[in-house]
This record gives C-alpha cells, structure tokens and sequence, in this order.
C-alpha cells in the first residue's frame, strides 16, 4: 500500500468527485481515510463524521470550498500531511499561506488527474 490519503469533504454520493476520488484512490492501491458531514462505506473506506488524529496522513486532498475550509485549518495542520492538494474549485490563498508558514507542501490539481496520469 502506498502512504494514507485523507479525503477531507468526503460525500455518499457517487456523482460527487470527492466519493469518485475514494474509488480511484482505492482501485489505484492507495490507503485511504475519509471525512464528511455523513457517515457511511465507499468502496470499504469508512467516512467518519467525527475528525480523527489519523496518524502518518502523506496527503491531505480538499473537497471542501474555501470558506468551509476555514474551520478545518487547525485539525489538517495538526496532521502534518506531507502535502495537501487544493482540487478544482478549493484553490484558497488564506489557507495556502498557513501551509507554507508551516512549510507543508500543497499545489493547485485535481487527484482524479493525478491519479490517471500517474503523477499522485
């Protein structure tokens, strides 16, 4: 297994990017742990609805829009994610510069993409 991605934004429903992110994180060997407002199973991966201290998070990916964000700062710093990626439409300068205050890696992309191209 490849190091742990957490899928913070995570949703129950399939037509949503971040559930069809699970999958492919899945389908692509990936260990994943996720976070939404539902509980409930994708593709065997839990959503918890309660923030965890998930240990060894490598990646961090944001399904949430920018001003969601905002109360989650704290708990993804607290993870210290090697990076955290910012998907199509969560690019958010304020949280950006949190991250390279505390020099943690981020970059404006999309996992699907990432993933497809073997670039994750």
């Amino acid at each position: 297994m490849s190091k742990k991605t957490l899928v913070l934004g995570a949703s129950l429903k399939p037509q949503r990017y971040s559930n069809l992110a699970i999958r492919r994180l899945v389908a692509y060997n990936n260990e994943v742990v996720a976070y939404g407002l539902i509980e409930g199973e994708v593709s065997g991966i839990t959503i918890d609805s309660q923030l965890i201290s998930y240990p060894d998070i490598d990646t961090v990916t944001l399904y949430l829009n920018p001003e969601r964000q905002k109360a989650y700062y704290d708990y993804v710093l607290s993870l210290r994610p090697r990076r955290v990626i910012f998907n199509p439409g969560t690019e958010n300068p304020e949280f950006q510069h949190l991250l390279r205050k505390e020099q943690v890696y981020y970059e404006e992309a999309c996992t699907l993409v990432l993933l497809s191209t073997d670039q994750y």
